[in-house]
């Protein structure tokens, strides 16, 4: 054996080995080095040890565009770059390479994915995390009574119900379906719905909002799909109400919390904290929804199907710009490969064609590889999946020593309370989260009250 053979035994001797320290033991490993060797043959001429953060994350990049890889395949392709460059080459650079977002933001969207559930033309599948021997029930339902069920999403599009308000009304009326089996919907009425409420409450024991949603499905079933208006249902037991408070982070905690992300999740956080949108706002926020003139972001579609407007962070606004000028480079390589486009709501798609690939209705925030379609079989793409911001801010939480259950709604609770005390009316932050009641925003008040209104514990005089 020749030195310079020895000398590269050698070093994938090394790479497998801290392969296997990170947890990935065979058959896996070998695929590590497949990809480490993918990337060294694409760079013949260049040295390890002369590369840099460009030509690693251009080329994760052009293998993100490959049609024939999951979105494991991309996140393994990531972690076998990140262990060879982080742990082996160990240049200065390394460590600047937003990994966890390369890895995080391959995640394909499911077909049945709030985003793009409504582009299938078959019934949404349940929104549940049911047993399965539940799940089979709810599918067994929904096929026997296809038709109603039919109906009864084509009401609910009608009336430009959110895609999840399909998924858990489609739900709630199998279920009532499922708990009268062999009764036809059209020969019942006030008396079970009654009967299955009740059974919610005081057998499911299920929470409120549970038991007012199951009504709603069902109030909203027998008015608009079969035409024959509940009555008065007389008073049923109601589930009880829990009084919980929003968990509110102190302007300290968010400062820890927020020293802990970086990147693109970082700035995802601060978007989250700054802005008070909720966690969907962000991750379908469109390059041309930001406005740097006025300082403000129009928030497109939010719950409810409102628009409205909030402040853009001064702080962030240049990282946001720097951003979005990479971001801004990829949709232009994109472009130039013959991809580039990207979902559109509703029927924008038939009424502005070319849309799709324009730079402002772009994802701020795209996933970081182009995926097959699940519903249209285009080539797209997509945001990324919220949960990987989910994720790092749970973790990201743990390591700032926060004990509270932080969330990422616990970053708008904490915007929304923040807000208050700095002596803005509760109408202002009324309109800033996009509530449509003020007494959903009154929580807030709560929060802010000192415990028996203000009076002084003994303990301390």
């Amino acid at each position: 054996m020749t030195k310079k053979a020895e000398l590269v035994e050698r070093f994938w001797d090394r790479f497998i080995a801290l392969v296997h320290k990170r947890g990935v033991n065979k058959p896996f490993d070998r695929w590590y080095v497949i990809r480490a060797e993918e990337y060294i043959k694409a760079h013949p001429d260049k040295r390890l040890q002369d590369h840099d953060r460009n030509d690693v994350e251009r080329w994760l990049m052009v293998l993100g565009r490959e049609n024939s890889l999951k979105s494991w395949q991309f996140r393994q392709a990531v972690h076998a770059m990140q262990i060879l460059f982080c742990e082996m080459v160990q240049p200065v650079w390394a460590t600047d390479i937003d990994w966890d977002h390369w890895k995080d933001a391959a995640r394909d969207l499911e077909p049945d994915h709030a985003t793009i559930g409504r582009e299938g033309t078959n019934l949404p599948r349940s929104s549940t995390t049911a047993s399965a021997t539940e799940q089979s029930t709810l599918q067994e339902t929904r096929e026997k009574h296809s038709q109603l069920m039919k109906k009864l999403i084509a009401g609910l599009r009608m009336g430009h119900y959110a895609y999840r308000t399909e998924q858990s009304y489609s739900d709630w009326v199998c279920r009532f379906l499922a708990y009268f089996p062999g009764k036809d919907p059209l020969q019942m009425g006030n008396r079970e719905v009654f009967s299955f409420l009740e059974y919610l409450a005081l057998q499911r024991k299920v929470a409120s909002s549970t038991q007012n949603q199951a009504l709603n499905a069902l109030v909203f079933l027998y008015e608009k799909v079969l035409e024959q208006p509940l009555g008065e249902l007389g008073p049923f037991a109601r589930a009880k109400r829990p009084r919980r408070l929003p968990v509110v982070l102190s302007r300290d905690e968010v400062r820890r919390l927020l020293a802990e992300m970086d990147g693109t999740f970082g700035l995802m956080a601060q978007l989250m904290y700054g802005t008070g949108m909720r966690l969907m706002e962000v991750v379908r926020l469109r390059v041309k929804d930001i406005d740097f003139d006025y300082g403000q972001i129009i928030v497109r579609d939010g719950k409810g199907q409102k628009d409205r407007v909030v402040p853009l962070p001064e702080k962030i606004a240049e990282a946001l710009i720097n951003h979005l000028d990479q971001i801004h480079k990829i949709h232009a390589e994109d472009l130039s490969q013959g991809v580039g486009r990207v979902y559109l709501p509703d029927a924008l798609q038939r009424k502005y064609p070319a849309a799709a690939q324009e730079w402002g209705w772009q994802y701020v925030f795209p996933s970081s590889r182009v995926s097959i379609d699940p519903r249209s079989g285009g080539k797209r793409r997509h945001h990324l999946h919220e949960n990987g911001l989910q994720k790092k801010i749970k973790v990201c939480a743990a390591k700032a020593g926060i004990v509270k259950q932080v969330n990422s709604h616990a970053l708008r609770h904490s915007f929304a309370t923040h807000v208050l005390e700095a002596g803005y009316d509760i109408r202002t932050v009324q309109e800033l989260l996009g509530h449509a009641d003020v007494s959903t925003t009154m929580i807030y008040t709560h929060v802010l009250n000192k415990p028996g209104l203000g009076v002084r514990s003994p303990l301390d005089y």
